[in-house]
């Protein structure tokens, strides 16, 4: 039986703000992604969303960002390879904290946002920042872009790897993400997320914003909280996934 990992980036209100709608997804994931301050997210909001992945049986993951608040951690920054290690060593420590004092362990480590994409496609920066994950625990799963060069920094690092596809973004013709600037980038009719979530999962390929069709790895699918339909697409989601014959589960 094939088996895919279903993730979902949470814990990204702080505050007096709340973003995205966790409680009401997470029964439907098997692993959460969680804003570790940075670029969301505050200690109350980390200690909450631990508590609730416990509650639920989800994995717990570290999904660290840039130190920018305002832009959501979507605007790319100029930091060194070294910098951007230390970015992610001091976030993953500080949700190391939390996932500790609940009794349980961190699963993966997914970088977030323009961080994410930028590491997808320079290899350097990739290079620190699983460097640094592996110097924390090599034990940790890292969670990229599916073909991307982080997923081979990765691997030299030491690391374990999870590819993951996105259900509700759309592709290019070479494997990487549409532009949220761009018009289709964000997909939010549930039907075509579904068709797509099990299409990958199971045929491991997708068909790109121009038609392509391109082979992909799915290892871990995401769904992504702030998205408006965020419930519906992850509910259909892995009913689709399950009807088909597919194990949902987390990576380890």
């Amino acid at each position: 039986m094939s088996t895919v990992d279903l993730n979902c980036d949470l814990g990204e209100s702080f505050g007096a703000y709340t973003i995205g709608m966790d409680e009401a997804v997470i029964p439907y994931v098997t692993s959460v992604n969680v804003a570790c301050g940075w670029h969301a997210g505050d200690p109350l909001i980390m200690d909450k969303t631990v508590a609730l992945a416990k509650k639920h049986g989800v994995a717990v993951g570290a999904h660290p960002g840039f130190p920018d608040l305002m832009g959501f951690g979507r605007r790319p920054m100029t930091v060194t390879p070294q910098e951007a290690g230390a970015y992610v060593k001091y976030q993953v420590g500080a949700l190391l904290a939390f996932v500790k004092a609940q009794g349980l362990e961190l699963q993966h480590v997914k970088p977030h946002g323009a961080l994410y994409n930028m590491a997808a496609k320079d290899e350097a920066l990739a290079t620190g920042i699983c460097e640094a994950i592996a110097s924390v625990d090599k034990n940790l799963v890292f969670m990229g872009l599916a073909g991307s060069v982080m997923l081979e920094a990765a691997k030299k690092a030491g690391l374990k790897t999870a590819s993951e596809v996105f259900a509700d973004r759309a592709y290019n013709d070479d494997g990487s993400l549409v532009n949220r600037k761009l018009s289709g980038a964000v997909i939010h009719d549930p039907v075509v997320a579904v068709e797509r979530a099990v299409k990958m999962a199971k045929e491991g390929k997708v068909i790109s914003i121009n038609g392509k069709e391109i082979s992909i790895q799915a290892d871990s699918i995401c769904v992504h909280g702030d998205n408006e339909q965020a419930i519906e697409l992850v509910s259909k989601i892995r009913k689709a996934l399950e009807g088909a014959g597919i194990e949902v589960r987390s990576l380890k």
